[in-house]
């Protein structure tokens, strides 16, 4: 019988519990084995008292998101058990996915258009098929999926790094796709993979070993933090086992370890709030592990202390809780916020990005090369013929004929025009060091984009409302400020500007947006960088600690708290630089006002 998401639908409305035994498996697509599934095997569950809430229809969850209600939507998630083969999840899981798009919807067929390019037929073959590089080929998870499945992911997964390039490893790709797989069409699994890898707000699949690793070592971090004792326990027994190996498998405990149906409630929930969700499982894991080894002779000192991270998978595959227990534990855990994982996370980035990355292949440290970051030689002429910003040392006889004459020296107007070439560009007093300085500091992902100038005051005039319409949305963006005293200075800014519109849950807009990977800099007359104070200290420093950016149709403000960092009036004329606590800078020019001779702000083409 064919899989129709219209019979699916009929029933996920009106399915809240297991009825009668011929509707077991009419939640699971064909492409499931459905025999090895036990639909009926919750331990530790109380028995029903006839009171529970009826769980909750997938059309009252659509309208929730319709109104924008995403944390009601949250709650919702969280407490419905629904059972295994609910056929909510046909429904479910495609909307709750495609609310993280970011790119324009796709037309119908184009999924079956990207097959045939990628393969020459839309025909599956029962030839095996060859698997992108950034799969992991020792963990593609298939579940239970049918053969004919397998090569259904196989074939979703191809079309995606057909489609995805920049996707260098992701070895937990393959297992989402596969769980996709259980409940929905091959077409509907790419269309929720494609929106979950290419998410802006949040993050759900790490696509690059740098990103692997950073999120292994946060999961590391916060573990440290919120289970001090089973880790402190972990040392003690193993002290020749460094707490690294055991990490880097952090993900491996909740998809290859758990059982299906503890994993499929756990998925009800990443596919609406992202990998935190998967942070505090596994933090979860390591806590009834612990407790598990204290009074249970399987997990004793002696049978796992050779092979902890061994140990764990296995334990979780008999983990003694229900999913129900598993989540409520884990969205209990206090202190875990969205900003102190992004502090820790970006703090970690920072680290490896400075001082080493790890090679996955033969986990070993290997020093990065000093090149890894700068720009490439097309990233230096695109700036260098665009902005009139980093040429700001010349001849002092220049400077003094530009600031009088109120027009630029002809070896300035020459850059701008792009009439030198770069060995030229070169030349002009430290415009060179002043880009490699800047290049240095931007986080390492984007150093692998092309900038584009998207707003200067000297083509597109001096206006905020022009400001937003060319800048607006694109993330992250670059603003460089040039005074009429020559001082040189800026911010990188790491969420688009359009955020400054967005409603929170009450329909109010919130002041401040952003992330702790904004940063100040100044380029001249001193050079130095000023990140988020967060990235240097994991304890919460308050609110004013978290005043990145804010904007609206009079001014723009980046970085508060006891003074504004950087502060511009509607007219982009003006302006004010002060200290302030997001950041801990001193004012970014000595007089502390400044009036603007030239603002450029810069993009990063597929960024």
């Amino acid at each position: 019988m064919p899989y129709s998401r219209d019979s699916a639908s009929a029933q996920a409305d009106k399915l809240s519990g297991i009825v009668e035994e011929s509707d077991l498996y009419e939640g699971f697509s064909p492409h499931v084995e459905t025999s090895e599934i036990k639909v009926l095997d919750f331990y530790n569950l109380p028995k029903s008292t006839g009171k529970e809430p009826a769980l909750r229809s997938y059309t009252e969850i659509k309208q929730l998101l319709d109104q924008g209600k995403k944390r009601d939507v949250k709650s919702i998630l969280r407490e419905n058990s629904w059972p295994i083969n609910s056929p909510i999840r046909s429904q479910l899981w495609p909307t709750l996915c495609a609310q993280h798009n970011t790119k324009p919807p796709m037309v119908e067929g184009f999924y079956w258009e990207m097959v045939h390019q990628v393969f020459g037929t839309t025909e599956l073959s029962e030839k095996p098929i060859m698997l992108p590089s950034f799969v992991d080929a020792t963990h593609c998870l298939p579940y239970h999926l049918t053969s004919t499945g397998r090569s259904v992911a196989d074939r979703i997964v191809n079309v995606l790094g057909y489609d995805c390039p920049d996707i260098t490893y992701s070895p937990v790709l393959y297992p989402i796709v596969s769980i996709l797989l259980h409940f929905m069409s091959e077409e509907e699994a790419y269309h929720c993979v494609a929106a979950l890898v290419g998410s802006k707000e949040k993050v759900f699949i790490n696509q690059t070993k740098l990103l692997h690793e950073v999120t292994w070592k946060t999961v590391m971090q916060i573990a440290k933090k919120h289970t001090k004792n089973a880790v402190a326990y972990f040392q003690r027994i193993c002290p020749g086992v460094k707490l690294e190996r055991v990490f880097m498998d952090w993900c491996w405990w909740i998809l290859a370890g758990l059982p299906f149906q503890h994993l499929v409630r756990i998925m009800d929930c990443f596919f609406h709030e992202g990998i935190k969700v998967l942070y505090r499982i596994a933090l979860v894991i390591l806590n009834l592990f612990h407790k598990e080894c204290q009074s249970n002779n399987e997990w004793s000192p002696d049978n796992i202390k050779n092979d902890i991270g061994n140990a764990l998978v296995k334990f979780c595959k008999k983990i003694p809780v229900s999913p129900a227990k598993l989540l409520h534990a884990a969205f209990s855990i206090r202190g875990l916020s969205s900003t102190y994982i992004s502090r820790i996370f970006l703090k970690t980035e920072m680290l490896l990005k400075s001082r080493s990355v790890l090679n996955t292949g033969n986990k070993t440290l290997v020093k990065s090369r000093s090149s890894d970051n700068l720009p490439t030689s097309q990233s230096q002429v695109n700036i260098q013929m665009m902005s009139h910003t980093l040429t700001i040392r010349e001849k002092v006889h220049h400077t003094e004929t530009c600031r009088n004459l109120g027009e630029k020296s002809p070896g300035h107007r020459a850059i701008a025009m792009g009439v030198y070439p770069i060995h030229q560009l070169k030349s002009q007093v430290c415009a060179n060091e002043d880009l490699f300085t800047l290049w240095s500091w931007l986080p390492v992902r984007i150093t692998m984009y092309q900038p584009v100038l998207l707003y200067t005051t000297e083509e597109h005039g001096c206006s905020l409302t022009t400001f937003y319409v060319r800048v607006e949305q694109h993330e992250p963006t670059l603003m460089m400020i040039k005074t009429c005293n020559n001082e040189v200075f800026g911010a990188y800014c790491s969420s688009r500007w359009f955020e400054r519109n967005v409603k929170d849950d009450k329909g109010q807009r919130q002041a401040y947006f952003g992330t702790g990977e904004t940063f100040l800099f100044s380029l001249y007359p001193e050079r130095a960088k000023y990140p988020w104070v967060g990235i240097e200290n994991d304890k919460d420093l308050g609110h004013a600690s978290e005043l990145f950016m804010a904007a609206d149709s009079k001014m723009i403000t980046i970085g508060g708290g006891e003074g504004q960092a950087i502060w511009m009036d509607e007219n982009i004329r003006f302006g004010k630089t002060d200290s302030c606590k997001t950041f801990n800078n001193p004012p970014l020019c000595p007089s502390g006002d400044f009036e603007i001779r030239v603002l450029e702000v810069y993009g990063f083409v597929g960024a």
